[in-house]
């Protein structure tokens, strides 16, 4: 006997039928002796019809009166739940985000929640009831009463917070797929069912694409320690176990972080690996990193530049100890990574043991595109050249001078108001997990490549702040090892990538802007797909990259560009290999299940 909050998504509710099943689901649990707050989505696509019918009115429509629209959805599904489960003799009443008390910032159609008043919630609850809450939605913190919405994946969201709110004994997620799966049974037919799966991995996942779980609701639930399942809401299976960590004690009064940084990394026990003018064929990475693999040499960051020619650069790190093995392990492959056959000296490797990384983490940044741009900025700010930087959506590293370090920090934790830590993430799993747990597949990215940006500082920091300026989200960022003199000037290259929709705005602005900041062309690219690994298994376990490489390479998959986290590798292909690369990489890691999973139509 316990408090559950249930969450049940568009297609669990998408008809009269489904909404009647729903309700024999939820009646079934409170007969078990459980108290219930049923937290619904908008009918089946009926969000997107209302956001289609906002287009045909006006093209840019006022984002106040889209909250209005949008959250009307909802407000249909919860009437209709409420009735029929008080046809079925189950007292019920429905609620919208404003009656049930949740407290949102006054931002429209991407608020975050403050906290949540309990108080009317507690008092249905006693009185037997199940609450039925619309997700998605909440009332702005002024005495104005606005209605606003929480974004994408609002109503995930919603649930977890209110679980959190309530210290509910479980918050189960009903969804369309029996689980969380290792990768996207549309594209991968034997991906298979995970039994369960730690918050910091699916945070990665869930913001690398897997649509089953949003990003900001996993983050929720890792702060409050709030227990998750994922199951079908079509078939009775037991589903995905999401774990959460023992959280520390934090106030409920900011919910849901106003703030998009909830921690700053450290780790000074660093150093850096680069060749320069690697050849850019198939299996080049994959033959470089299973040889450091062979040698028992855990790689951290990796991050491989775009192509210039028909060469590009890597650059890694490792532990101070292990600098001079991975010295010697790239200089004696070198030749074997050159353009041509007639090449003996092979690319140049550069060694740096003086140098620290920085990164700054929160699922959080997801859609505030000033995020990394505002750590560039406060590293500028501070005197401090950046020297790697590697990128998602939820994590930014940097590598810096190790004498750089402590000013880094300072500077970070004081720009987004939170503590560091030198402790890298550990396993929360009771057993050992397997080293990757899933792949997941980007096919909405396009990558945009600034060549000959001066090598200062506050350069970079300047040419992402203009882009968070025009609201254009970042994710993967990298800037090239090699540097070349122009006038006298050094440079170096920076690629990045954003969503599809936003390659042109980003183009066309940067194109004016290069001239005033001094840098060379712009080149984009939207035929690119990004394909990554998680798993917690791969802390602490070389080879892990290399098997990802070699994967690829076995099917003659060029990798473009290769950014990594402590828990997480990404790849930049070309379009045209995406499910290929997919399917690769998931048979290579033993992901293949027994049995195709089933979606619902």
């Amino acid at each position: 006997m316990g408090l559950v909050v249930q969450k049940y998504g568009g297609t669990s509710v998408g008809s009269v039928e489904r909404i009647q099943a729903v309700a024999q689901r939820i009646i079934a649990t409170a007969q078990a002796g459980n108290s219930l707050v049923v937290v619904v989505s908008a009918m089946g696509k009926s969000t997107d019809a209302l956001v289609k019918l906002a287009r045909e009115i006006s093209a840019n429509p006022s984002r106040r009166e889209l909250d209005m629209l949008l959250s009307t959805g909802e407000q249909v599904t919860i009437s209709l739940l409420s009735m029929a489960l008080q046809e079925l003799g189950q007292p019920a009443i429905s609620l919208t985000g404003a009656q049930v008390g949740i407290i949102t910032e006054p931002e429209h159609t991407r608020a975050r929640i403050f906290h949540i008043k309990t108080e009317r919630l507690q008092r249905h609850l006693e009185e037997g009831k199940v609450v039925v809450v619309a997700g998605f939605q909440g009332v702005a913190s002024t005495t104005d009463l606005e209605v606003t919405t929480l974004g994408r994946g609002g109503s995930d969201t919603s649930a977890v917070a209110l679980a959190a709110a309530l210290r509910a004994d479980c918050c189960e997620i009903y969804t369309d797929v029996p689980g969380i799966l290792t990768a996207d049974p549309r594209l991968v037919p034997d991906a298979q069912l995970m039994s369960e799966i730690t918050c910091d991995e699916m945070l990665e996942l869930a913001s690398l694409g897997a649509k089953v779980l949003h990003p900001r609701a996993v983050e929720i639930a890792r702060n409050y320690g709030v227990q998750m399942v994922v199951r079908s809401s079509w078939s009775g299976h037991p589903g995905t176990r999401v774990v959460s960590p023992v959280p520390q004690p934090r106030p409920l009064k900011n919910l849901e972080l106003g703030r998009p940084v909830d921690g700053v990394r450290f780790d000074t026990d660093q150093a850096k690996v680069a060749l320069l003018r690697v050849a850019d064929r198939p299996g080049i990475a994959a033959r470089l990193f299973g040889e450091l693999a062979q040698q028992n040499l855990d790689v951290d960051l990796i991050i491989q530049s775009i192509h210039e020619g028909n060469t590009n650069d890597i650059a890694f790190t490792v532990t101070k100890a292990a600098a001079n093995q991975a010295e010697a392990v790239a200089t004696a492959f070198g030749p074997m990574l050159s353009r041509t056959t007639l090449e003996t000296a092979g690319p140049e490797v550069l060694v740096n043991r003086a140098i620290a990384k920085v990164s700054i983490t929160g699922a959080g940044m997801i859609g505030r595109p000033g995020v990394a741009a505002q750590m560039f900025t406060t590293l500028a700010a501070a005197g401090i050249n950046l020297q790697l930087i590697s990128t998602s959506e939820v994590n930014v590293s940097c590598t810096i001078a190790a004498t750089d370090c402590d000013r880094a920090i300072a500077a970070l934790c004081q720009a987004f108001a939170v503590d560091s830590s030198s402790t890298h993430l550990s396993p929360s799993l009771p057993v050992p997990s397997p080293p990757v747990r899933g792949v997941a597949l980007d096919l909405n990215q396009a990558r945009l490549a600034i060549r000959s940006v001066p090598d200062r500082p506050g350069l970079a920091a300047e040419i992402f702040q203009r882009l968070a300026a025009q609201n254009i989200s970042v994710d993967m960022i990298i800037q090239s090892q090699r540097s070349r003199s122009v006038s006298g000037v050094i440079t170096r290259d920076i690629a990045f990538t954003v969503a599809q929709v936003d390659a042109e705005t980003a183009l066309t602005f940067l194109s004016k802007a290069i001239p005033e900041l001094g840098c060379g062309e712009v080149i984009v690219d939207t035929a690119i797909a990004k394909v990554s690994i998680v798993g917690m298994g791969m802390l602490g376990q070389p080879g892990i990259a290399a098997h990802m490489f070699k994967a690829l390479a076995n099917h003659q998959i060029n990798i473009q560009m290769i950014a990594t986290s402590e828990i997480k590798v990404s790849c930049v292909v070309a379009e045209a290999d995406a499910v290929t690369a997919l399917r690769a990489i998931h048979a290579a890691f033993d992901l293949c299940g027994q049995h195709r999973v089933e979606i619902p139509a």
